[in-house]
């Protein structure tokens, strides 16, 4: 197969789709932004400009976010405070004086409508009211609580998306815990890697998972990950593959359906600063373990009040459907649909067993209104030469969003041809730095072909060229001008916040540059081009290359290693180049070794695609190993400043490589 670009980066400012003067007029964002001209006085009203609104609120974004609040009718103390510490964006602290608990905004319409749907791959389903969830909630937080969790205690989860897992994080958000989750697929390692640094009191994990017909049993992973966790006080083992799972070696370690009625049920909801840790979310850089990124009770809270409501446009009487995994930040983007009244539904497998329609089924079963995927599903959808426009009823679906990498214009064609011509196609961009995005939807404007509509509502997004100046319609660094509630509190275990700091900070000193090269057009559209740090993005999920580094090292074998993505077939691919030892070959046994090692210390997204053997890896006069150089010649690109390398010379090997063509 041929080398190809990862994404169309053009737009040829075909317009998609288009709201009508009813859909403009019935949706959220029309009713907050007249409220908003008449708290301003605006005697005109509203005028319909979108951008317009922006700019208010970024000129204006402590009011913006005062507004929200009041608008949702966030449950909680506010305080007088609206901003504080206002020296620098990393310093910045939204409502400082501000009490309130996550949980308890989820859990406000205890009622007999549905709360959850959520479907296993094996064809298991089951159905949580809002007041059965909020029982639930209620009840594990009271045997939680036993065990000496309270504000601040950290609780780690290793789960598949399933409906327990939800009753987990808001139980722990109930007692004002802090709740950190990754998926099953990862190995000992990725999950040692992650848990160990943040010394959990209690860890949920289920017995195993479905993927792709086979089912994958866990419970040799929990016992290992328990032995180094002294942290640990309480282990609960949800079954998933088994109804009653043999977990006699794990010490402690009780049922799920045990802590459920253990205890008596809380009936206060803790409430916390605005502030305060709700989440800690995972990212994994070039070196060392994975960052622990620390969000907020209130960022979190206000941030996706905006994304869902007035940038999604969701409804109380919607039904939100995304497909990802507990280890991916639009799980918790997506359960915060909660809070809106709307219901959430889950899936749990692999999304294409037994075919390409799996997903599509539930979409009309469910009746979904909204239904997020990543962009890369989108094409394979594509490939597999499945339509659903002429296969379900999509008849209540309003948006179907993407995310995880940038969606083609092709992609785009796709969905207004394949699946509904009237949807909103919403292309989202942001992550788990965020837990939120810069770029999204809106439901008062066009979508226009290759194009993501807009900069999100108090982000004061631009692009930056590499003096640091704005532009339009070139490419440049995707960043953030001014602080957002939703900003990481820190890092954790981060003294003088160092780590924050070099991760988004220093390359644009006191901006936040976030590692996307963009092109903001003349319509103050954006198209995301790719990453421009050295992050990897196979299938839509971003990797660091930390953790591939951590397994291939320990190979006698190797003396050192390269990773980088390929752009390849619309997406990417990871590629692993290491140097070898003298008298060592690059055989299938050892090609095979390491692939095994990746796939159990890491994922089987961190696998690479191809494991070329290469005589040097060039490297800075400082000594550190150059990712973006190779990853820029082998992409025909011109490598810059290449005096600062202390062997140019060897980035000649990778120019043309013939295993990268196929």
């Amino acid at each position: 197969m041929k080398r190809t670009p990862a994404i169309s980066t053009r737009s040829d400012a075909r317009i998609l789709w288009q709201p009508t003067e009813q859909q403009v007029r019935e949706s959220n964002l029309f009713a907050f932004a007249t409220m908003v001209a008449a708290k301003l006085n605006d005697q005109e009203g509203w005028t319909g400009d979108y951008h317009e609104l922006w700019q208010w609120s970024i000129d204006d974004s402590p009011a913006f976010w005062d507004t929200l609040w009041d608008w949702q009718g966030v449950i909680g103390e506010k305080g007088a405070r609206k901003i504080a510490d206002e020296g620098t964006m990393l310093s910045t602290r939204f409502f400082p004086d501000a009490r309130l608990c996550f949980a308890e905004n989820m859990l406000v319409q205890a009622d007999d409508q549905t709360a959850i749907s959520a479907y296993g791959e094996d064809d298991r389903f089951i159905s949580l009211t809002r007041r059965e969830l909020k029982s639930k909630v209620m009840a594990l937080a009271g045997w939680m609580q036993t065990k000496g969790v309270g504000p601040g205690d950290r609780v780690a989860a290793y789960v598949p998306n399933i409906a327990e897992a939800i009753i987990i994080m808001l139980a722990t958000s109930t007692l004002g815990g802090v709740f950190s989750s990754c998926s099953p697929d990862f190995g000992i390692g990725g999950a040692h890697d992650r848990f160990s640094q943040i010394e959990p009191k209690l860890l949920f994990a289920c017995d195993g998972y479905h993927y792709a017909g086979n089912a994958l049993d866990r419970l040799n992973v929990v016992s290992e990950l328990v032995a180094r966790l002294p942290s640990l006080l309480a282990v609960v083992i949800i079954p998933y593959l088994n109804a009653q799972p043999d977990f006699s070696a794990i010490a402690g370690a009780v049922h799920f359906d045990y802590a459920l009625t253990a205890a008596t049920p809380v009936k206060n909801f803790a409430r916390v600063g605005f502030n305060d840790p709700l989440y800690i979310l995972f990212s994994s850089g070039t070196t060392g373990a994975p960052k622990c990124i620390v969000h907020g009770v209130g960022g979190t809270t206000l941030q996706h009040v905006k994304e869902l409501r007035l940038q999604s446009d969701v409804k109380p009487d919607d039904a939100l459907f995304f497909f990802t995994t507990c280890g991916w930040m639009m799980w918790n983007w997506m359960v915060s649909t909660l809070m809106v009244g709307a219901r959430i539904v889950l899936f749990e497998g692999n999304p294409f067993h037994p075919g390409p329609d799996r997903l599509w089924q539930i979409a009309e079963r469910e009746q979904l209104s909204h239904f997020g995927v990543s962009a890369k599903y989108i094409d394979a959808v594509r490939n597999a030469g499945y339509r659903p426009l002429d296969d379900v009823d999509l008849q209540k679906l309003r948006l179907v969003m993407t995310t995880g990498s940038p969606l083609s214009v092709d992609g785009f064609d796709f969905v207004y041809q394949a699946i509904s011509p009237s949807v909103q196609l919403c292309s989202i961009s942001g992550g788990t730095d965020i837990i939120s995005c810069f770029v999204l939807g809106c439901p008062t404007l066009p979508v226009v072909a290759g194009e993501i509509q807009v900069r999100g509502l108090g982000m004061a997004v631009a692009v930056l060229d590499e003096s640091g100046a704005p532009v339009t319609g070139e490419q440049g660094e995707l960043c953030c001008l001014a602080p957002f509630p939703s900003m990481p509190i820190k890092f954790w275990n981060d003294p003088g916040d160092a780590k924050y700091r070099a991760a988004y900070f220093e390359h644009f000193p006191g901006i936040w540059r976030h590692g996307d090269w963009a092109t903001l057009t003349e319509r103050s559209g954006i198209i995301i081009h790719g990453r421009s740090d050295a992050t990897l993005n196979p299938g839509g999920v971003r990797i660091g290359t930390a953790e591939i580094y951590r397994q291939v090292e320990a190979f006698d074998d190797i003396i050192e290693a390269l990773v980088v993505g390929q752009a390849w077939d619309n997406d990417m691919r990871v590629i692993l180049f290491v140097r070898l030892a003298e008298g060592s070959a690059l055989d299938a046994n050892l090609v095979a070794a390491i692939k095994t090692a990746i796939r159990s210390g890491a994922t089987p997204r961190h696998v690479p695609a191809r494991i070329i053997a290469v005589p040097d890896i060039p490297r800075t006069r400082s000594g550190k190993i150059t990712e973006l150089a190779v990853r820029d010649i082998i992409h025909g690109r011109p490598v810059k400043n290449t005096e600062a390398l202390a062997n140019a010379d060897a980035l000649a090997f990778f120019d043309n490589l013939p295993e990268l063509a196929e």
